[in-house]
């Protein structure tokens, strides 16, 4: 078979290795003239100092690990072998709470992905509800009458936005271009149907009862064999003295069951409010699965998290910008980058295999999956290439052992969360999944087509930005200090270069003590009019300028080259101090306190209902504050400090006139402060509303 992908490393390559290089011989410098001066004067100013820079400089370290050689990958879908030999995809959707997550727009998510442009034999949506709600089963029914008509429609007129709610909305209307009278006649019939069922669905869940969790119940799965994509409804069961393990508890069971009915040979997770907006997406991924020169070692394919509701004024970050484009890339050059936990189609192979080099199906294999013989028999056929359909077994026997492989007890005394399936991170479960396929010799692959294959839906305001910061960092903080810690077992395991870029996720909590040093020793220092930098006049004022530029050139380069400005370039350094400075402090607090069991493990579900008074802000560029106190502690307290410290300190400089003593301190708060007005504005506001 010809070669399915091309991939070409960035051209800028050997400029950025020398970047790396003088950055590196900067950075010895600075040393050298800490350590000179603090032999020959210690004190404590210098020494937290010292420290601060010392781990800015390992931190620096690790992140150029993403830069060694970033690549750029291509397909060649035109080459793929016809429809009839492609293998099939199973979609994974999980949702819990239909009030942080409407089933509405989940049952839009589940509508795209049937609608994917691919055979529909080989297709199949699983959509796990651990809520166990009645209305997330009253929408599935009614979705998939939808799609027995919303599936043929865009296959028939060749629609790119299957995703029904963006197709009848204003961002739809270029498919409506230069179309017949038959096109336009059918697409008004399928609105009114979409509104009708959206309309139904909300009526539904106006009843309180019918959106109540349900925690102590058995399975519930519901199957629909059409002459279209298979949907499948899988509520597990849940009992409160079993764990219930989350998410990755959701994926392992989804695994099972979709091992019994369709037995893709490929998985692919998407979040429920992520709908498919490329429906080429399958067979993009199928080109680094069938080509020869990938097939045999690649876990999974992993597309860049993008989502539809970004302002232009991002002050947030929301696109996460930097993990996507520089952070992704430069891991893709290496051995392939992480799971990011949605937009990723994995080898069911990969998932239950210690290795690529282990094809060789275990005699005990009830101890390491369970003991259902029919799923086991389904994994032979993935590994041996056997017949995947279970045409000739009975649709009621596969649903009875559906049941016994999504029970909460089924998981007991195997190897699943540990060495088969999904982690079982309490909220990083794809994410420490793919680090482990890492481990183990898996490779991984990184596109980023110019359309959008997934379209998700980014926080909007700094509570819930924060939150999804807290518990990633929180659980990559845990990850550091386990057994599998990337210092250890991932060194060990993987080239050393790849393993500085796991290195680096999990020790983002240093950032927290870096910045409270440099927030704070330099402010109190100004203050009182003692220097902690060189003066201006002397030669080593030099490398702390020249590694500021270098730094910050880096940065602006990656913006700008990323389709970026300086606005971005700004509102990145703020959001980044806020991020990294309260992020990690919350984040390490709810680690010690996993560890120390004073914080039970609990799953916190983001919210996906966007309230119009942060959306409002959010385009304005306007920070949000609202409900978000507690994070603003420790923000509030160092912005208080850092303007004190500013106009009590250059009103003693006016005095004194020491400038060549403090020029590189006047720099540092003036640059905090002109990058702090915007959230001073924004608590102003916060206070003046409350009060």
């Amino acid at each position: 078979m010809a070669t399915l992908h091309t991939h070409t490393v960035h051209p800028w390559l050997p400029l950025t290795r020398l970047h790396i290089l003088f950055h590196s011989l900067a950075l010895f410098s600075l040393f050298y003239y800490r350590t000179t001066r603090l032999l020959h004067q210690p004190t404590l100013p210098w020494l937290l100092m010292m420290l601060a820079e010392a781990i800015l400089a390992e931190l620096w370290l690790y992140n150029q690990a993403f830069r060694w050689r970033p690549v750029t990958r291509s397909v060649a879908m035109e080459k793929l072998p016809g429809e009839e030999k492609l293998p099939g995809v199973d979609i994974f959707v999980c949702t819990l709470d239909p009030e942080k997550e409407p089933t509405g727009q989940v049952m839009d998510t589940v509508i795209s992905a049937m609608a994917m442009d691919y055979p529909s034999g080989k297709l199949a949506v699983y959509l796990s509800d651990d809520g166990g709600c009645p209305v997330t089963l009253y929408g599935m029914r009614e979705a998939v009458e939808f799609a027995k008509e919303w599936v043929p429609f865009c296959r028939k007129y060749g629609v790119k936005l299957r995703c029904p709610k963006v197709f009848f909305s204003p961002m739809g209307e270029d498919e409506h271009l230069l179309r017949n009278q038959e096109f336009m006649a059918e697409q008004e019939q399928l609105k009114a149907k979409y509104n009708n069922m959206q309309k139904n669905i909300e009526i539904f869940g106006g009843d309180p009862k019918n959106c109540s969790l349900v925690f102590d119940r058995p399975t519930r799965i519901m199957n629909e064999q059409l002459e279209m994509p298979m949907a499948v409804y899988v509520s597990r069961e849940r009992r409160p003295t079993i764990p219930h393990r989350y998410k990755g508890g959701a994926l392992n069971t989804l695994l099972r069951v979709s091992g019994l009915f369709s037995n893709g040979p490929y998985v692919l997770v998407v979040d429920c409010d992520m709908y498919c907006n490329d429906p080429s997406s399958a067979k993009q991924a199928m080109c680094f699965f069938l080509d020869p020169e990938t097939s045999k070692d690649t876990a999974f394919v992993q597309f860049p998290q993008m989502f539809h509701n970004l302002s232009k004024k991002d002050i947030y970050d929301s696109q996460t910008r930097r993990a996507f484009k520089t952070l992704w890339q430069g891991m893709d050059g290496l051995r392939g980058p992480g799971l990011a936990g949605s937009g990723c189609y994995i080898s069911r192979t990969a998932l239950h295999l210690e290795s690529p080099n282990t094809n060789v199906f275990e005699h005990n294999a009830q101890n390491k999956f369970g003991n259902s013989t029919m799923y086991i028999e389904s994994l032979k056929a993935i590994m041996y290439g056997h017949q995947t359909a279970k045409k000739h077994i009975p649709r009621d026997v596969i649903l009875e052992e559906a049941q016994v492989v999504a029970s909460c007890s089924y998981e007991k005394d195997t190897n699943w969360g540990k060495e088969v399936g999904f982690s079982y991170a309490i909220l990083l479960e794809s994410t420490v999944t793919g680090y482990l396929l890492h481990c183990r010799g898996w490779r991984s692959t990184y596109l980023y087509p110019k359309r959008p294959c997934f379209l998700g839906c980014a926080a909007i305001d700094f509570k819930e930005g924060m939150l999804q910061q807290v518990k990633w960092i929180s659980e990559l903080f845990l990850l550091a200090i386990s057994k599998y810690s990337p210092f250890t077992y991932g060194i060990s395991r993987m080239p050393i270069i790849h393993s500085f870029t796991f290195c680096y996720f999990t020790s983002t909590t240093q950032y927290a003590v870096a910045l409270i040093i440099y927030g704070l020793i330099p402010q109190l220092c100004f203050f009182k009019g003692i220097p902690v930098f060189p003066m201006v006049t002397e030669a080593w004022f030099g490398v702390f300028a020249i590694l500021y530029i270098s730094s910050q050139s880096q940065h602006l380069i990656e913006i700008l080259c990323g389709g970026g400005s300086l606005r971005s370039w700004w509102d990145e350094q703020r959001i980044w101090i806020m991020k990294s400075l309260v992020g990690n402090i919350f984040a390490f607090i709810v680690a010690m306190k996993k560890l120390s069991g004073l914080n039970k493990a609990k799953f916190t579900l983001s919210n996906k209902v966007i309230e119009k008074e942060s959306l409002k802000k959010y385009e304005e560029g306007k920070f949000n504050f609202e409900g978000a106190a507690l994070f603003m502690v420790p923000l509030t307290i160092l912005l208080m400090i850092n303007i004190v410290c500013f106009f009590g300190g250059l009103w003693r400089l006016v005095n004194v006139k020491d400038f060549e003593k403090m020029s590189g301190q006047l720099f540092l708060l003036s640059y905090l402060v002109g990058l702090g007005y915007p959230i001073l504005e924004g608590i102003m506001s916060l206070k003046s509303k409350c009060g």
